[in-house]
């Protein structure tokens, strides 16, 4: 060989080598890549509201029948992810719903005790994080989408809607009754790309952004009218942010974003819903009675007479969300982002004679939850009970932030149990508390305890005394058709009632501060 040989073959190993080590060093980066993550909760999804809950192994763990409901996308997240077969709203209404997610913390430690609206002065405390605040430091880009619900409506807009910042005309004007407009600054929370809907009009959202782009050149505060189907113009300004072809984000850091849907939330009529779906799969042409889409044993037919409709939403909703899902696999980027598929609580849609949410039974307060990573986490199922404070915590744990979770977030990071990693330290929780504006009590793996106030929920005065205190037996009882006295069964009641005052006290409750109805619960400093 000669020497001009010897060189170009020294050359080509030198090469070979350099890209090599380049390759590795593109693998090694790819490796480190903190994941994705999106979180998406359509508004009052019940948790059985989803097909694959009709199918083995899912219609063996579920509590009764699952709904007669077309949702693909949901079907596959929950096939390659991680579902939840005991996850429960906490407080089953949409603002203290979002004040816990948002800051991994309980109603008094957070602001929100009741739905959001003009009259109250329930808000999101500005100063205590939040998911946004906490992933926008750890160097993520951070977007909220859709329906916020967690600051107090204030008379600061003209009356076209528009954002004024004063009471003083041309303000002194709101722009809902419930939700409102989040002006920048602390009450964003570290939301750096934002795009609210607000109002209960599907095909009517009335829209802000800071992205001028997105409602035709308006300012920050400006109100736009896009007059289209809330999840599909949603779903179009998400893809159109993860595509960023305008410089949305930083393509150079994993994204947090957070998709909160109003549909399926009432109103419950052809205006509202999505009318080709409900055509297409629930007309009475296919369903010529009520009956045969109620399918829960405790549903009174009359009452939820709209489930046609209700269901369309969440078909169509289904439908947006795997559009956007389609685009995170075109990007390469669906394996590695945490998707949380939630809802804040979900719908009684006829059962016990009631519709809407706001209730201790099942089908308002267990809402769907599928954490879907096919790079981080094994699919199946889990019947850990799980809270709405313990979402924050257990996701900054799957991205390997632990160690920077507050210690005033009151969740459990839960993530090494997702995992299938022991862990000494982790205790699974024996019950979840329950609240409501008249009510506490808690949920176990079996049971449901609920002592209720002599008032309404939305008094202003103060109750004096517990009207009624009962357990549901969800093993033998699982729709909830039989009420039993505390008193009936009482090795039952002094175990729940006894974990009732333990979680009183750790989320620092009004009941337990006052000590209120002590001769029932057993309030203690300590506790075996």
């Amino acid at each position: 060989m000669s020497s001009r040989h010897i060189i170009l073959f020294a050359l080509l190993i030198v090469s070979f080598a350099c890209k090599n080590k380049k390759k590795s060093a593109t693998d090694n980066h790819e490796d480190q890549k903190k994941p994705n993550i999106l979180i998406v909760f359509p508004d009052q999804l019940r948790r059985y509201s989803a097909g694959f809950w009709s199918e083995s192994p899912y219609r063996e763990l579920a509590q009764g029948k699952g709904d007669p409901v077309i949702t693909p996308t949901i079907d596959k997240l929950a096939k390659n992810g991680m579902v939840f077969t005991q996850a429960v709203s906490n407080f089953p209404l949409c603002s203290p719903y979002r004040g816990m997610l948002m800051s991994g913390m309980y109603p008094e430690q957070n602001g929100i005790w009741n739905n959001c609206k003009v009259g109250r002065n329930h808000s999101l405390k500005d100063d205590i994080p939040t998911i946004p605040s906490l992933f926008l430091e750890a160097g993520y880009n951070t977007a909220y989408f859709g329906k916020c619900h967690w600051q107090k409506p204030e008379p600061l807009f003209d009356d076209n809607g528009n954002y004024v910042g004063s009471s003083e005309d041309p303000g002194g004007h709101y722009v809902n009754t419930y939700d409102t407009y989040i002006p920048p600054g602390k009450k964003r929370h570290g939301i750096e790309y934002f795009y609210e809907s607000i109002k209960d009009s599907h095909f009517n959202p009335h829209i802000y952004s800071n992205d001028p782009v997105t409602i035709e050149g308006k300012k920050d505060g400006q109100l736009h009218l896009p007059k289209i189907f809330s999840p599909k113009n949603e779903s179009r300004i998400i893809i159109d942010y993860l595509q960023n072809n305008r410089g949305q984000r930083d393509s150079n850091k994993p994204f947090c974003m957070i998709w909160s849907m109003n549909p399926p939330h009432n109103p419950w009529d052809d205006k509202n819903t999505d009318m080709e779906t409900l055509r297409k799969h629930y007309d009475i042409n296919k369903y010529p009675k009520i009956d045969t889409l109620l399918v829960r044993e405790n549903a009174d037919k009359e009452v939820g007479n709209y489930a046609r409709h209700y269901y369309a939403n969440v078909t169509s909703s289904d439908y947006y969300i795997g559009l956007v899902l389609d685009e995170l696999k075109k990007m390469g980027e669906l394996d590695n982002t945490i998707v949380v598929f939630s809802s804040d609580h979900g719908e009684m849609l006829g059962s016990h004679g009631k519709t809407g949410k706001n209730a201790v039974e099942l089908e308002a307060s267990a809402i769907p939850l599928i954490v879907h990573w096919p790079k981080g986490l094994a699919p199946g199922t889990t019947n850990l009970l799980f809270s709405v404070p313990d979402v924050l915590p257990t996701i900054m744990g799957l991205v390997g932030i632990g160690d920077s979770i507050p210690k005033e977030i009151e969740g459990t990071d839960f993530s090494l149990v997702l995992k299938n990693e022991e862990n000494d330290a982790i205790k699974k929780p024996k019950a979840i508390l329950f609240m409501l504006g008249n009510s506490r009590g808690v949920f176990t793996d079996r049971y449901s305890l609920c002592l209720r106030e002599n008032k309404k929920q939305w008094d202003k005065q103060d109750a004096t005394t517990i009207a009624e205190a009962f357990i549901y037996d969800n093993l033998k009882d699982p729709y909830q058709l039989n009420k039993i006295d505390i008193n009936a069964i009482p090795e039952v009641s002094k175990e729940l009632l006894t974990q009732l005052s333990i979680l009183l006290e750790q989320t620092n409750d009004p009941w337990f501060q006052d000590k209120r109805y002590s001769h029932i619960i057993p309030y203690a400093t300590n506790h075996d």
